[in-house]
């Protein structure tokens, strides 16, 4: 039977972010295809989590430069190791190389990292985007990871060129897996019966945090006055305090935190808004309205690699002005709102459905099993900070343990 151990800095949480929903969605997939799964994490236990005790999953609180996780290696002793973003596979990567140097090492890398950080370092900067800045630390430290593993998944095709375009990773060793829907049955939303805006996000991403903060300042005030009766329902894992205190009732701009039900919130709203800044990979919010019957105003970071040549499902647009009168358009007319949804539709069907990739993907993770050498001396890169990783952080990891005894 293969055996797949899956190494993250956090625990399952499909109800607080992407994210989570994104790892799960792996987990059962592995699981269909009859592998034995193990999930170890450096996280505490969050009563948020999914219990993966259900699923027959066993799982494991390991420790960062501790020993004992090549003990744990040697007890699971799995032909395939996950890493779910590239500073777990920083953490744990040699530590697999050394104990278990046949096993098929993947990097789950959720979005890209250095590209949502180079675009957040432009919006403080007040720069162009013409001119990211991809010479950063995390941008060295990223793309080292990306070419140790031997499979990348990558949920975004634009991430997917910019990795081979701008800084030359080469095609076979990177995956390209979005965020997918098993199944899916067209609905016909009842315009009349979904009322009010929605925005949701997990607010330990910057992105989202920043998006309210311009729904808040620029976009709410004036769109309240022109849709005086509608509300602003901002849902979202983990609010802090600065996030609460934006609850106004009087104004219709109110902070609910955390939501029972996400579909319900999305499919109860008749427009989600995302006026998002910064950010990379896909927004998981974006799929959830196409699904839900739930069309979007956005931006083109927003909407980025979601929609390729297609119609969105609402409206696109960079401009705050813009992006209010789109607003009251898509709210105020059935029609355009009613071809929204459709659009929508045909987006998921052309680019998110899981049968387009299936196949494809067991055949790529049979390949690495049984041409592992072969792939790897392809890779001389890799090979190469493979060397030096495992003299450098693995020292320094060995020095810290012994430092903490």
């Amino acid at each position: 039977m293969n055996k797949l151990l899956i190494i993250s800095s956090v625990w399952v949480e499909p109800n607080s972010s992407a994210a989570g929903s994104r790892m799960l969605q792996l987990i059962r997939f592995f699981l269909s295809q009859n592998y034995s799964i193990a999930y170890a994490s450096t996280a505490t236990d969050s009563e948020f989590c999914f219990d993966l005790a259900e699923l027959d999953i066993t799982t494991q609180f390991i420790q960062l430069n501790n020993s004992s996780f090549d003990d744990y290696l040697r007890i699971i002793n799995p032909n395939l190791v996950l890493f779910d973003r590239f500073m777990v596979e920083e953490q744990f990567g040699w530590r697999v190389s050394n104990v278990l140097p046949n096993a098929v090492k993947i990097l789950d890398t959720e979005d890209l990292h250095c590209l949502r950080k180079a675009r957040q370092e432009a919006i403080k900067k007040n720069t162009s985007f013409e001119t990211l800045d991809f010479n950063s630390d995390m941008a060295k430290r990223e793309i080292a990871s990306i070419f140790r593993s031997d499979l990348s998944i990558m949920v975004s095709d634009y991430e997917m060129y910019l990795l081979q375009t701008i800084f030359q990773v080469p095609k076979s060793i990177l995956f390209y897996l979005p965020i997918w829907i098993e199944k899916f049955v067209p609905e016909k939303p009842d315009f009349q019966t979904k009322i009010d805006f929605v925005f949701i996000g997990n607010f330990y991403h910057e992105p989202n945090w920043d998006s309210v903060l311009v729904l808040k300042n620029e976009i709410w005030p004036k769109l309240k006055d022109l849709l005086p009766n509608a509300k602003l329902n901002i849902y979202g894992a983990y609010p802090t305090q600065k996030v609460l205190q934006l609850h106004n009732p009087k104004e219709l701009f109110l902070i609910h935190g955390r939501a029972e039900s996400a579909e319900e919130v999305i499919r109860s709203a008749r427009v989600l808004l995302a006026p998002i800044r910064f950010g990379a990979g896909i927004k998981g919010k974006l799929l959830e309205g196409m699904k839900y019957g739930t069309p979007s105003v956005t931006t083109s970071i927003g909407a980025e690699a979601m929609c390729d040549n297609l119609p969105w499902n609402g409206f696109v647009v960079n401009e705050y002005s813009d992006f209010i009168s789109k607003a009251v358009l898509l709210y105020s007319n059935q029609e355009i709102w009613e071809q929204a949804i459709q659009n929508g539709y045909e987006i998921i069907q052309q680019k998110f459905l899981f049968s387009i990739y299936k196949s494809k993907f067991l055949n790529t993770l049979n390949e690495l099993q049984s041409n592992l050498e072969s792939h790897r001396n392809a890779n001389f890169i890799g090979q190469m900070l493979q060397f030096h990783t495992l003299r450098s952080t693995e020292f320094m990891s060995r020095w810290i343990e012994e430092k903490n005894k």
